[in-house]
């Protein structure tokens, strides 16, 4: 079976590293490939990609080519460009801190899948965390005040519990499910269920 991949296309090589290391946090078993222009992207198989995330100014030189790809294509703007659009595109504020731009894609991830588009529902299965290693009910009611953006102080407040039992409920999480980052923690969650995307 072959492996899933997602293209970035964008001319600044500092925004293509971090959407590629924030994508490989949210979508972990998928390929991400970066493409500097959309004739890179053309010379090699610009056909096989689930998804497309490209530059408001490639997207808008080369709308022929995305728009037969509406529902796999992410445009990547700021709030002035994205009035530029045509209605209907899908599109990612990257002038965002890294919690919303988690926030964005997730909630984009939720909008494909409800409105059924075949190549959005391909997402799930790969969003899918591994079950071993499950957490108390205790820590499941931790990590879902984490992804909240609750501090540790305001945690042991919520549930009645000391400040250490926080940290160490924190610490047993990390080492349960490998993840070390917020963001990570956050997705995890959301893709458990245990958090609505809305709440973070």
């Amino acid at each position: 079976m072959m492996d899933k991949e997602i293209a970035i296309i964008d001319n600044n090589s500092l925004a293509r590293l971090g959407l590629e290391s924030l994508l490989e946090e949210i979508v972990p078993n998928v390929t991400i490939r970066t493409f500097g222009s959309y004739a890179e992207l053309m010379a090699d198989t610009p056909d096989m990609f689930v998804h497309y995330f490209v530059s408001i100014q490639i997207y808008l030189e080369h709308t022929t080519f995305f728009m037969r790809k509406k529902f796999q294509t992410v445009v990547l703007c700021n709030e002035e460009t994205q009035a530029q659009l045509p209605v209907g595109v899908l599109s990612l504020n990257i002038n965002q801190d890294e919690q919303h731009l988690v926030k964005s894609i997730l909630k984009l991830h939720q909008q494909g899948h409800r409105n059924g588009h075949p190549e959005m529902t391909n997402a799930p299965a790969q969003m899918q965390m591994p079950l071993q290693n499950d957490l108390s009910m205790r820590e499941i009611e931790v990590l879902s005040l984490v992804a909240r953006g609750f501090i540790n102080k305001e945690i042991a407040d919520k549930l009645s519990i000391s400040l250490a039992t926080v940290i160490t409920h924190r610490k047993n999480i990390t080492e349960k499910l490998g993840i070390k980052s917020i963001s990570g923690l956050t997705i995890y969650a959301v893709m458990r269920g245990y958090v609505e995307a809305d709440s973070i």
